[in-house]
């Protein structure tokens, strides 16, 4: 029944998928075709001044950038659906290749930042709950809310102020010493790196899950069977241990998948702040360059980074919650 439930989901979300990851492809062909940015010149840079006009003539004929709209979208959705991404103007490489590339440093960071911001916010969401109405609840809530509201630029570069610039304990940017050969460049020297954008990220990820564990918590501290378990002499974190931290755990994960998207976004703005070399910092390139081949295969690919999250989540709720698969199945 659960593995027939599953499937069930997993290919209705494949259906809406489809037309998601269509009206998104469409929509940011349309926008990225109307940009101002000529493309011929983000291609040729520098030597703009240089090229002739039968040169850049002939770009555009390769490029299929004098064809019409339509006719340069039905090209490259042909190739797309071939497993062609084409080639980045910016980077003069495969665009999948780029993507790899860079979403290896990106996966890094993103998922360090995604484990501890969940282990970070259930805890605070468990001493809030447990301690609801304390001092401890009223910091905890109000930082949540706080952060909440609070953009990941914002958090990366008081974090540079404090940790690179006043104590300079960690580096400003990058992923590894300037000047090192990529060969040369060790473990230690990329955690070493990583540490502020990792903490950007950790610090503006823990309010959601916090706060949703507090308020579980607090909800299920109310109910009768909690109630019976004080009456037997439970109390504490002997009581949280044996009856709650199963109830609230597995919706808490649940919830922390489907914020993939909100990690993406957070990954782009401290990608920026400290200039590391991952996707975030490529789609902004790509974009302030007009190159549509990688912007339109970023987008795609995140598409499907933030799809997986949304799944994930959806089993996981299915998987613990009885009431949900009750509603699924009806």
């Amino acid at each position: 029944m659960k593995t027939k439930l599953i499937s069930k989901i997993i290919l209705h979300k494949l259906a809406k998928f489809t037309f998601v990851l269509g009206g998104v492809t469409v929509l940011t062909f349309i926008i990225l075709s109307y940009s101002p940015i000529d493309p011929i010149r983000a291609y040729i840079g520098a030597d703009m001044l240089v090229v002739s006009e039968e040169q850049k003539e002939a770009i555009a004929d390769y490029w299929g950038i004098n064809d019409s709209k339509w006719q340069q979208f039905i090209n490259w959705f042909s190739a797309i659906i071939q497993g062609d991404f084409g080639t980045s103007l910016l980077y003069r490489q495969d665009v999948l290749t780029i993507i790899k590339e860079r979403f290896t440093a990106s996966i890094w960071l993103m998922g360090t930042a995604w484990v501890l911001s969940g282990i970070v916010g259930f805890t605070f969401g468990l001493l809030a709950g447990m301690k609801e109405g304390s001092w401890i609840d009223w910091i905890i809530k109000n930082y949540c809310y706080l952060i909440a509201s609070t953009p990941a630029f914002w958090v990366g570069i008081l974090l540079v102020m404090c940790f690179s610039v006043w104590l300079p304990i960690f580096p400003v940017g990058l992923a590894a010493p300037i000047g090192m050969e990529s060969e040369n460049v060790t473990i230690l020297d990329r955690i070493y790196h990583l540490v502020l954008p990792v903490l950007t990220l950790t610090i503006v990820g823990v309010a959601n899950i916090a706060l949703h564990t507090r308020e579980k918590l607090i909800e299920l501290l109310k109910s009768p069977y909690i109630r019976f378990a004080r009456a037997q002499g439970l109390s504490g974190f002997r009581l949280i241990g044996n009856h709650a931290i199963r109830n609230i755990s597995l919706p808490a994960i649940s919830l922390h998948f489907a914020s993939f998207g909100h990690l993406f976004g957070g990954a782009i703005l401290a990608e920026q702040v400290f200039s590391y070399p991952g996707l975030g910092t490529t789609i902004v390139q790509a974009g302030l360059q007009s190159d549509v081949p990688l912007l339109l295969g970023i987008v795609i690919f995140s598409t499907i980074f933030v799809f997986l999250g949304n799944v994930l989540a959806d089993i996981l709720y299915v998987i613990v919650d009885p009431r949900m698969r009750e509603s699924e199945a009806g």
